[in-house]
Parts: C-alpha cells; structure tokens; sequence
C-alpha cells in the first residue's frame, strides 16, 4: 500500500517533485564540483613538490645558512691568457660549484637515518656548472659571471653574460650555466632522480658508484641535441649518456644526474652532499622526526613537504586558497539554501493536501502513518535531486579536466640552507622567478564525493520530510471536512 500510494502521488506532482528535486541537485553539483577542483589543486601542488623533492620524499636535511665571510662574493672568477702572437684565441673554461656553497659531511647521512622513524635517508650533491666560452684578440682578459638559469654548454639562451675585464685586448665570450646533482646510485628510490621517468636509455646501476656516466633531462637534451649514447665534457671530464630521464611533472629542476661520487670529484668536495632527503616511516610522525634530526644533528635545517607547500605562491595557490575558503563556504551555503527551500516547498505541498490527509485520518490513518508518507516521497525526492545533482557535478568536473586550465607555481624562500627544497636550483635557496613551474589543472572525482552527494539528498530529503511530516501529523479530519466549501 505504501509504495502504491507514493507512485501515485509522485506521478501527480510532478511538478513539484522536480522543482524540489534541481534545488537539491544544484546544491549538490556545487559540492561536488567544489570538492574536485580542490582535489585537483592538491595534486598540483603535490606535482610541484615532487618535482622537486623526488618521489616518496617527506623532508630534507641541508646545512644552515652561514653567514658569508669577509671579501667573498660568491661569484666564480675565470681567468683566461690570450696568446698574444694570435688575432684571435677562443677558449673554454668551467667552474662548479656547490649550490649555495653549503655542504654537509657524507656520515650526517648515516646520523640521520639513525634517527627515529626515519626509514631511509640518501644523500645527494647539487653542483651549479657556470660554462664559460671566450674569444680574445689579445692581452688577457679576467671576468666575474654569475650562475643563473639552466642553459647548457656550449650554447642556450637561459645563461647570462658578465662584463669582462679586458687589459690591452678585447673579448667576445658567453657566459651559460646548468645545474648537476650527484645521485647515490646504490638508492635511487629517493633524491633528484626519483621523480622522473628514465624515458630513453636506461638509469644508473648500483656498480656505477664512480663511472664516467650520465643521465640527462629531456629538455636539457632536447636544447643542446644530445642523445643516448653521446658524451657531454664537464669541465674537462667526458661522460657517456646512457639515459633521457623524463620529470613526472611539467619541468625538471635539474639538467644533468651524475654518479655521486664523480659529482664530489668534480666540485673537489669529497664525502660531502648539499641535500639528505628523508622518508619517514609513519607520515603521522613527520613533526616529531623533524624535531629529532633538529635536536640531534646540529647546524642542519630540516624542511618538510608541509614547510615547502607554504612557500608555493602564483596562480595555483591563489587559486587553491579560493578553492578551499570561499568556494567550501559557499557551497555550504547553497546546501543550506536547498534544504531550507525544500523544507517549504514540502510543507508548503503538505498545506495543499488538507482534503487528502484529513480524509486518510477519517479513515482510520495514524499520524505516524501519514507522517511515513511524506517523509518517503521527501526522500524519493532527495535521491532524484542526488541523481541530478551528481550528473551535473560530474558534467562539470569533466568540463574542468577536459579544458585543463593552466596554473603557474613559484616556489619561493622558506629561509634554509641552499638547496633545501631540492636539485638543480629549485630549492628555497634560489630565487622564486628560477622556480616557476606551469600545471594542467585537472578535477578528479571520488567515490568519497560521491558518496557524500548521496548522503546529502538523503539528509534534504529527510529534513524536507520531517517538516512536511509535521505539518501533516497537525492536520484533523475536522480540518478536511472545512476545506469542503
């Protein structure tokens, strides 16, 4: 009698049921578009934090930032002799140095994976190679150049040009730079190369602790036409290319990964490492093993993924913080607007049916009876919204993904030594405008959303219900016979 009963009543407010039913819907879409776009935008910015802290990464331990000593620059010299008996004298030269200049002891890696709860820790070695071409008339020439951006050797538009310093000759010379990291070849589940894909070739092997070997970005290849199978010359070292690695995100922080120990040699920093990148063996114990390293290994800064993700600034953490303040609120407030105009559509139907709940009591109808009613025709109504609501939500977050709007992520300074967020000047070291990175925002949906968009048209349904229940268990039989006029 019961289902009956509801099929014809649904059937003959139709109307009704489907008005009651959008503004549910809508409420629901809201959520369900809202809770994807913030889904979406945290696994952007998990992307940015990979790229440049290496997958599986929870912190990195660096040397705290000393204060610079009297005289020092920290700029590299090159000093470079013409021959004087030649119009014209090209000449080469490279100058590695560490990132930031800041270095840790190879045993503070073996400190830190002692430590409690820590699963493992891998040390890595991030070098910038400031590559130097010059072309003399005559006299000698000495000049100062920075190490900024990621152009390679021997060309790239990313290098910038220092004034030389000319006695009795002139000179014509470019200055590129490009960042090196020493990976531990023994453990590349963490470091730099842990988050990108060796596309092309192959990676390092656990024997090659020391070989003449490299693996290369495949922008860094892309730019100077390198290939698998090809030799690239750091400073006056030749190593085979044996791999192309691929970043998972959009752009990789680092050009070239070299075994670690041929990265110490070249930077003449033996048993020495600029990054100790960690993995905890809880992630709910991130905090307390960040406060064991700091409390027991002196003169390192600790920086966690929650540490970095507080430096990410553009558009997609604007975009983020709209997402998971405005955008929530809102939509709470869209739900509550739903439910609260469902409620007095409801009793406001309920109102219209005097005749028809009064004659069902002067039949004998218990108010719990008639309050069972409405309450599953409220509901009916609920789970239609839920249905619409759900395939709007979806209609949008397809929508989101398939235009995939472009966000761009700046990593600025979080304060620590060089190098603390990660390889190839992409740490909170280096300025922001080195760390701009552009992601596809996309808008995954769950099943936990959907299953919330479920229990919300369950809930309208029933506070909906519940008033219109109440305004019908208040009905008499006296009140059917008046509305007879």
């Amino acid at each position: 009698m019961f289902g009956i009963y509801l099929k014809r009543e649904l059937g003959r407010r139709k109307k009704a049921a489907l008005v009651i039913a959008l503004g549910l819907a809508l409420g629901i879409a809201l959520v369900i578009t809202v809770n994807s776009v913030s889904a979406g935008m945290t696994q952007a910015q998990d992307k940015v934090l990979k790229s440049l802290y290496g997958l599986g990464t929870d912190m990195t331990v660096t040397k705290a930032r000393s204060a610079p000593t009297s005289g020092s620059s920290g700029r590299p010299n090159f000093q470079f002799d013409a021959n004087s008996n030649d119009s014209d004298d090209t000449q080469s030269s490279d100058r590695v140095m560490t990132q930031g200049g800041q270095a840790l002891a190879s045993s503070v890696v073996t400190k830190v994976s002692q430590q409690s709860g820590v699963a493992s820790a891998v040390g890595a070695l991030t070098l910038n190679v400031t590559k130097v071409d010059g072309s003399f008339t005559q006299g000698k020439a000495q000049s100062s150049g920075g190490n900024t951006g990621n152009g390679g050797p021997g060309g790239g538009s990313s290098g910038s040009t220092a004034a030389p310093q000319v006695q009795g000759g002139g000179a014509d010379f470019d200055v590129n730079s490009y960042s090196v990291a020493g990976v531990d070849v023994t453990d590349q589940t963490l470091g730099p190369l842990a988050g990108s894909k060796i596309t092309t070739g192959r990676t390092f092997t656990a024997a090659q602790t020391d070989a003449k070997v490299a693996v290369v970005s495949k922008a860094y290849a892309k730019e100077n036409s390198l290939k698998v199978g090809g030799t690239l010359k750091i400073s006056g070292t030749k190593y085979t290319i044996i791999g192309i690695a691929t970043p998972d995100s959009s752009e990789s922080t680092t050009d070239v990964y070299l075994p670690l120990q041929q990265a110490q040699t070249l930077a003449d920093a033996k048993n020495q490492v600029t990054t100790i990148y960690v993995k905890a063996s809880d992630s709910q114990q991130i905090d307390s093993v960040k406060s064991a390293i700091q409390k027991n290994i002196s003169g390192t800064t600790v920086t966690t993924s929650a540490d970095l993700a507080e430096t990410v600034s553009g558009s997609l953490s604007t975009a983020s913080n709209l997402a998971t303040s405005v955008g929530k609120w809102l939509s709470v407030a869209v739900l509550v607007a739903a439910f609260l105009v469902a409620a007095l559509l409801t009793s406001s139907a309920v109102s219209r049916r005097v005749r028809e709940f009064g004659t069902l009591k002067a039949l004998g109808w218990p108010s719990r009876r008639v309050t069972r009613q409405v309450v599953g025709e409220s509901i009916v109504n609920g789970l239609l919204g839920g249905a619409l609501g759900i395939g709007l939500g979806l209609a949008a977050a397809y929508a989101v993904t398939m235009i995939s709007p472009k966000l761009t992520a700046q990593l600025g300074n979080t304060g620590g030594g060089g190098g603390a967020g990660g390889p190839g000047g992409g740490g909170p070291g280096q300025q922001a405008t080195q760390n701009t990175m552009e992601i596809a925002l996309t808008a995954p949906v769950s099943m936990t959303t959907i299953a919330l968009a479920v229990g919300l048209a369950v809930t309208g349904g029933l506070i909906a219900g519940a008033m219109g229940g109440w305004r019908a268990s208040r009905m008499r039989p006296a009140d059917a016979l008046r509305s007879v006029s």
